[in-house]
């Protein structure tokens, strides 16, 4: 089939605004002709990512309990609260009611279709959500991790089968985007999350193929892959973009449905021109599939980005680009000027119309 998407830039998920409303009117007016998609900027509490969904759904379920409390909000990995499933509790015995990350997204949408029907938000512009994971979901359950991920998951993921419903129910699927955030899972599969014991490749593809074929075939769908922003980024560096590469290769072969456009995050800028770092590329065999890498750096502008984006297409004929992660806590005093810098940046490297 040809593919679904073709824009220049993807913006990952959170936005450096104040609100919703915020985020989507200044991201229409910098990026509306750039982009396929905008998201709400997951501003307020959800710019802590994963942690809203711990606060939100996690601790509050009756099955689940503080192993040990942690910083509000957490600023390090060893900061974060410890979760468990209590004793007891098996597989098929833990529910989650709702999602409301979700409640969320439908609230925000709102938004969105008021400020697209005043003419803020181009008419072709769908609405993004970013939805982590399994594993990042999970990534508190420290005190027995095997158990407690095969408790946890099976519920998130029978709670997924009925919230896409509701999801699509609010929003027209044709209206709609949704981006796999999967960071957790890289690092799990890099051996690098120490009480992640056991079959860190099967826990990926299990989400790949289970979840991903829920979502009805009008929504534009995609996976965003990255080494994580907490506490700075990247978590852990890769010494080449091969995992990133086999795990996209797989999420287009596996997902039981069409995958749109796939996010691979780029390395730092020391790497900017070292062909090894970008050579795995070219096993890619995503044909149908929008790439966008995230070679967009705060730290080195129009230049970094160029060399990067050079060193790249030796692999490459054909990619649109995109901040490593979402920017909503980047470097800077204010969060218009970092967004009219980022749209500045993209623009001047892909000779877009400017602003």
């Amino acid at each position: 089939m040809a593919p679904r998407v073709s824009s220049e830039l993807l913006l990952v998920g959170s936005l450096p605004a104040a609100s919703t409303e915020e985020a989507l009117r200044v991201g229409g007016e910098l990026y509306g002709d750039l982009v396929f998609a905008l998201p709400d900027g997951e501003t307020g509490p959800r710019a802590l990512w994963a942690a809203y969904d711990h606060m939100t759904m996690l601790e509050p379920n009756e099955g689940i309990e503080v192993v040990e409390p942690g910083a509000v909000p957490p600023r390090h990995v060893e900061q974060i609260t410890v979760l468990g499933v209590r004793d007891g509790i098996g597989v098929g015995e833990l529910t989650f009611d709702r999602w409301p990350r979700l409640d969320d997204a439908i609230a925000s949408y709102e938004v969105f279709r008021r400020l697209r029907d005043e003419g803020a938000i181009p008419a072709h512009v769908r609405f993004q959500v970013g939805l982590p994971f399994n594993t990042s979901v999970m990534a508190s359950f420290k005190r027995d991790w095997e158990h407690d991920f095969a408790v946890v998951s099976a519920a998130y993921e029978e709670m997924f089968s009925r919230e896409i419903r509701r999801l699509t129910d609010a929003i027209p699927p044709e209206d709609l985007v949704i981006q796999w955030d999967v960071c957790w899972e890289v690092l799990n599969i890099e051996g690098v999350i120490s009480w992640m014991e056991g079959d860190a490749w099967k826990r990926f593809a299990g989400g790949v193929t289970r979840l991903t074929r829920m979502i009805p075939e009008q929504v534009l769908v995609g996976y965003h892959l990255c080494y994580g922003t907490f506490p700075a980024w990247p978590m852990y560096e890769a010494r080449d973009m091969s995992l990133l590469v086999k795990m996209a290769n797989y999420a287009v072969q596996e997902s039981g449905r069409p995958v749109d456009f796939l996010h691979l995050a780029g390395p730092r800028d020391l790497r900017s021109e070292d062909s090894r770092f970008f050579a795995p590329l070219a096993d890619l065999d995503t044909p149908d599939t929008r790439l966008y890498l995230g070679i967009v750096l705060p730290v080195d502008g129009v230049d970094g980005l160029r060399r990067r984006h050079a060193t790249a297409s030796q692999y490459l004929d054909d990619f649109g680009v995109a901040m490593y992660c979402g920017f909503g806590r980047q470097p800077g005093q204010d969060g218009m000027e970092t967004m009219r810098e980022h749209r500045r940046v993209v623009a001047e490297v892909l000779a877009a119309p400017s602003n």
